[in-house]
């Protein structure tokens, strides 16, 4: 059993918050690269020139590399073997992010009510998801998610008598029609299976796949380039403006499911799908 104290969790959710904010991933910023290189547009590749500068001027001069700096969506794997001491694990994180986003001076757009909108000041709480895992160590992800691109979320559920090409159609669909709003080009998660809600964590979570890796399942890697050459041949292209470059990626989790069922949901991360990991 290894004892960690709640402040180091507080700790590494501050800086993952800024982290996330600042520096894209690799992964993202080499797909604007290769991006440019298969765009058609003349418009969609000096579009792109503007995304790659964006990122290293965000990154050299450690400020937001947008200005929605997200609702803080955090994943968080607890080693089964780790005994937390000082206090509780979710008021860590919620404090973690509380920290983040005031020093880092990032963005607060969370509201206390969806109804009664009055800003909490600080961006909490986080929407946190929580497994127990083998093991002595905690990984955090946090995942801020811009409110452009969660507005086209979208679940379906399916009957089990769905054919696969009715459900890549949907997808695709769901993805063109979200057009300029999620401000493209997108990356796609898919989640399929499970129930409502399991299936949109899923997608939310397939978001964090690097860009450049399919399915090991080629049977789903199959529709993931189905998915992306029926998007891309749309024509929104770059930030909805016309072009061949539409969507980045797709990533599809599937999951077990009832035999009455077969939920289909889609999360779109905007072109900078931040996300940035740690461990204690």
């Amino acid at each position: 059993m290894r004892e960690v104290h709640v402040s180091e969790v507080t700790a590494l959710v501050r800086r993952l918050c800024m982290e996330a904010n600042y520096h894209l991933p690799e992964d993202i910023q080499q797909s604007f690269v290769r991006g440019k290189e298969t765009e058609q547009s003349p418009l969609g590749k000096t579009i792109f020139d503007e995304m790659i500068r964006n990122c290293r001027l965000a990154c050299d001069q450690e400020v937001p590399i947008c200005q929605d700096t997200g609702t803080a969506v955090i994943f968080a794997s607890v080693g089964q073997d780790v005994h937390l001491v000082g206090g509780a694990f979710e008021d860590a994180v919620n404090e973690g992010v509380r920290q983040g986003y005031t020093d880092g001076y990032l963005r607060k757009s969370i509201v206390s009510d969806p109804l009664r909108r009055v800003n909490t000041n600080d961006n909490t709480p986080a929407v946190l998801h929580t497994r127990l895992v083998p093991g002595e160590e905690i990984e955090i992800i946090v995942a801020p998610k811009g409110g452009g691109s969660e507005n086209m979320s979208a679940l379906k559920m399916f009957t089990p008598a769905a054919t696969r090409d009715q459900i890549v159609a949907y997808i695709a669909d769901t993805v063109i029609a979200a057009g300029s709003n999620p401000c493209p080009p997108v990356i796609i998660g898919v989640g399929l299976g499970g129930t409502a809600d399991k299936a949109s964590e899923l997608a939310k979570k397939a978001l964090l796949r690097p860009v450049d890796v399919h399915s090991a399942d080629e049977f789903y890697a199959e529709m993931e380039r189905d998915i992306l050459e029926r998007v891309n041949k749309s024509g929104v292209g770059p930030q909805g403006l016309g072009g061949t470059v539409t969507a980045l990626a797709c990533a599809i989790e599937p999951y077990p499911t009832h035999i009455a069922s077969l939920p289909c949901a889609i999360s779109i991360g905007c072109h900078i799908t931040r996300h940035a990991a740690g461990r204690i």
